[in-house]
């Protein structure tokens, strides 16, 4: 069993803090990432949506100006997956990292398609940032 870090990334042309207001307004949220629905509820930095998964419960790092949007989704079956996610300053605006973690029961082919999934949900985001900056 492997336990693999992959770093994810985009460079948006569009400053970090709009890119952070962006991606952090959980109405932007089912625009760039796929995973995750529509909103079916919303308060407290809570957010519940139906998605391809189900229904699942995401919770949101507080605002904050260090760019960090980690946030956890609770999926159907009570499981917990912590997604860090970060918009930082780079040279031509800004850069979106994500950092995905093989978690335990999942395969080779499975992470690889998270990885994949996560690489377009970027690129969708950074053509959605540029578009509204």
């Amino acid at each position: 069993m492997s336990h693999e870090t992959r770093h994810l990334s985009v460079v948006v042309a569009a400053d970090p803090e709009r890119v952070y207001a962006f991606a952090g307004d959980p109405r932007n949220l089912s625009r760039w990432a796929s995973g995750l629905g529509a909103a079916v509820d919303e308060g407290d930095g809570t957010l519940v949506v139906d998605g391809p998964l189900g229904r699942v419960t995401v919770r949101f790092a507080p605002r904050n100006e260090f760019g960090v949007l980690d946030h956890d989704v609770e999926l159907p079956n009570g499981e917990t997956v912590h997604n860090p996610l970060r918009v930082l300053a780079h040279p031509t605006g800004s850069e979106v990292v994500f950092t995905l973690r093989w978690r335990d029961g999942v395969s080779a082919e499975e992470f690889e398609g998270d990885a994949a999934t996560i690489a377009s949900d970027l690129e969708t985001l950074r053509v959605l940032a540029e578009s509204e900056a």
